[in-house]
């Protein structure tokens, strides 16, 4: 069974959403797992947007990269975009989709401007999946 594991920074966002998005696509034939340099929690929204398509992540947890240290990987995708993105060390195929973060500070955002950069995130990264085909 091939392994694919989803890097980026907080491990709350576009990894958890990759996560979510690929263990639908490749289903019983792929193990998927997604890890941070920094996690922090699942992030509500990211929770709600994956929702509205039918993918219920509010269940998966904020990793460390440590957590996959040892484990046969035999892709690693990188999420990161203006952030340094973690390395998983070893000899492995990798790729690199720089997808901004959809989480922001910005006071001036509403609810629906927020949910709004979640769901381009979401797309973007469904979008390279499909893209994947049998890796």
């Amino acid at each position: 069974m091939t392994h694919i594991d989803f890097l980026c920074v907080a491990n709350s966002s576009r990894s958890q959403m990759a996560e979510g998005l690929a263990r639908v696509l490749f289903s019983d034939r792929t193990k998927v797992s997604s890890a941070g340099s920094r996690p922090t929690q699942v992030n509500p929204r990211a929770i709600a947007v994956m929702r509205e398509i039918g993918i219920d992540i509010g269940g998966q947890r904020a990793k460390s990269v440590e957590s996959v240290l040892g484990e046969e990987v035999d892709l690693v995708i990188t999420l990161c975009a203006e952030e340094v993105c973690p390395v998983l060390p070893g000899t492995v195929r990798r790729l690199h989709w720089p997808i901004a973060d959809p989480v922001t500070d910005d006071p001036t955002l509403s609810e629906a401007e927020h949910l709004a950069r979640f769901r381009t995130a979401r797309e973007e990264i469904r979008v390279r999946l499909e893209g994947l085909g049998d890796f």
